[in-house]
C-alpha cells in the first residue's frame, strides 16, 4: 500500500538563542514542565477552504491538539487546559502578554498561524520562554493539507528538541502485527500507523501468518517472516509501492530477520537439524554468509548502530543469555549474568544500551543493560510481554503485552505498550485491533 511522499519546506527565522527552561529527561515524569499550547490561529477564508479540502472546520485547533497530545504522552510536559488561557490565539501569536501566561503557571508557550495559500497548507509556529519573556524558536513550512497531522508531529519534534536537547520521536511510524480472532485461530496482518495510533493501514490480507516486521534505515522497506503453505519465508515489502518479494526459501526454520544499519544486508537466525545459527544475506547479490557455528541455539540477532557488532541470544552456556560479537562472528562474549532467561536483545540507536526480554520466576520483564552487560535495569514486569523496539532517539521502548485466557480460552488480548528509560510513563499505545511484534521507524522528516 502506497504511503504519501511528503515534501516539507522549512523556513527558519533568525532567532537569538537564550538560556531557557531545561527538561530533565533522565527523571521521567516526576516534574513535567507546564506548557501552554495555544490553538493555531486560522482566518475565516482558510477555515472554509480547509473544511472543503480535509473536512475539518478548524484545522489550526486540530494541529495544536496533536502537539498537545504528543507532549503529554512523552511524560515530560504538562499541557495546560485551554479554558484557562487569557489571550486569543491570533493575538498571542503576534505578541504574547507574558504576564497572562505566567498567571496560569506556564513556563513555555506555543503559538501559531495556519493559512491556505495556493492550495497548500502553510503553518507558522513560534515558541516562547514565558519566564524570560522571549521568543526562542520560530518556524514555518508548507505542505499539502492532507498532511496536517504530520505538521503537528514535526512541530512537537522541534519543541522537544529545543527544550530537552534530544531529538524527538513523534514524526515516526510503528509497524506491527495486527491480530484478530480467538487465540487458537488468530488472523494476523501487517499493519502500519503513526506513532500515536492514527492513520492505520494494513499491508497484508491476513491469508498467511506474519511475524516480526522490521523497517530498513530509510523506512521504505520492511522485512518480515511469513508462512507460505506452512513453510517460513523471509519477505521484503516496499511500503511505497506495495510490492513484495521473497528474500529466499530455506529448508528449515527462519527467525526474526532484521536489516543491517546500512540497509544492504539482512541478518537472521536459521534452524536446521535441531540447531540454530545466525546468517546474513547480501540483498544485492543474495549471497548468504554464516556468522555463528555452534552446537547451540543462536537467535534474535541485532546490529549495533555502526554495524561493527551484533548482539544475540544463545543457550550455549546451558540456558538462554545475551551475547555480543564482531559483525564477522569473531570475539563472542557473554554479557548477561543475571538470574532468568534473556531474549529478544536489540541495540539502542544511540549505541549505549541493549534492550531485552527476561523471564524469571514466572514473570516477563522488559529491561535494558549497557553493552558490556553492566547496569541492568528492569523497567516493567507482567504476565507475558516481549519484543522491545527503540524510538529513534533511544529514549522510549515500545513492546507488546499479552493477557491470560480463562478456562474457556477467552479473555486473551495482545496490546502495544511503551515505557521510557526511567521506568516511568508506561502507556498503552492505541491500535484498532490486538497487536504484537512492534517495530519503530526512524524519523520521517530527516
Amino acid at each position: 500500500m502506497a504511503i504519501l511522499r511528503i515534501i516539507i519546506i522549512f523556513f527558519l527565522f533568525q532567532v537569538k538563542s537564550y538560556s531557557l527552561i531545561e527538561v530533565d529527561i533522565t527523571r521521567g515524569n516526576l516534574n513535567p514542565l507546564p506548557i501552554a499550547v495555544s490553538p493555531l490561529a486560522t482566518d475565516k477564508d482558510s477555515k472554509k477552504k480547509f473544511e472543503n479540502e480535509v473536512k475539518i472546520d478548524d484545522l489550526g485547533a486540530e494541529i495544536s491538539k496533536v502537539v498537545e497530545n504528543n507532549l503529554m504522552t512523552s511524560g515530560l510536559f504538562n499541557p495546560l487546559p485551554k479554558d484557562s488561557f487569557l489571550q486569543e490565539p491570533d493575538i498571542a501569536h503576534f505578541k504574547p502578554r507574558f504576564e497572562d501566561w505566567k498567571l496560569i503557571k506556564a513556563q513555555a508557550l506555543i503559538t501559531g498561524k495556519v493559512e491556505y495559500i495556493n492550495e497548500k497548507l502553510r503553518v507558522e509556529f513560534r515558541m516562547w520562554d514565558v519566564l524570560a519573556a522571549k521568543e526562542i524558536m520560530a518556524l514555518a513550512f508548507t505542505t499539502v493539507p492532507s498532511n496536517w497531522r504530520r505538521v503537528g508531529h514535526i512541530i512537537t519534534d522541534k519543541v522537544y528538541e529545543r527544550l530537552t536537547g534530544e531529538k524527538g520521536y513523534f514524526d515516526t511510524r510503528i509497524i506491527y502485527v495486527a491480530e484478530e480472532g480467538p487465540k487458537t485461530q488468530r488472523i494476523k496482518k501487517l499493519a502500519i500507523m503513526d506513532q500515536d495510533g492514527f492513520n492505520t493501514k494494513y499491508l497484508t490480507l491476513g491469508n498467511e501468518l506474519v511475524l516480526t516486521p522490521r523497517f530498513n534505515p530509510t523506512n521504505q522497506m520492511v522485512t518480515y517472516l511469513s508462512y507460505f503453505r506452512n513453510l517460513p519465508r523471509v519477505y521484503l515489502l516496499d511500503i511505497e509501492t506495495g510490492i513484495q518479494e521473497v528474500v529466499g526459501d530455506f529448508p528449515g526454520m527462519t527467525f526474526a530477520p532484521r536489516f543491517s544499519p546500512d540497509g544492504k544486508k539482512i541478518i537472521m537466525s536459521f534452524a536446521t537439524g535441531g540447531n540454530s545459527d545466525i546468517y546474513t544475506m547480501d540483498l544485492e547479490n543474495r549471497v548468504v554468509e554464516r556468522i555463528t557455528n555452534h552446537p547451540s541455539i543462536d537467535t534474535s540477532p541485532s546490529y549495533s548502530p555502526d554495524g561493527k557488532y551484533i548482539c544475540f541470544n544463545s543457550d550455549r552456556s546451558g540456558y538462554q543469555q545475551i551475547y555480543i560479537m564482531n559483525s564477522d562472528g569473531s570475539n563472542v562474549k557473554r554479557i548477561s549474568f543475571g538470574r532468568g532467561l534473556y531474549g529478544t536483545p536489540v541495540w539502542s540507536p544511540r549505541g549505549d544500551l541493549i534492550a531485552f526480554t527476561k523471564l524469571h520466576s514466572g514473570k516477563f520483564y522488559i529491561g535494558v543493560m549497557r553493552t558490556d552487560g553492566k547496569g541492568e535495569r528492569l523497567l516493567t514486569e507482567n504476565f507475558y510481554q516481549e519484543a522491545p523496539s527503540w524510538s529513534p532517539n533511544g529514549r522510549v521502548l515500545v513492546f507488546y503485552r499479552e493477557t491470560k485466557t480463562d478456562e474457556k480460552g477467552e479473555g486473551f488480548s495482545a496490546k502495544l505498550w511503551s515505557i521510557d528509560l526511567t521506568g516511568y510513563n508506561e502507556r498503552q499505545v492505541p491500535t484498532k485491533t490486538d497487536a504484537s511484534d512492534p517495530s519503530w521507524s526512524s524519523l520521517l522528516s530527516n
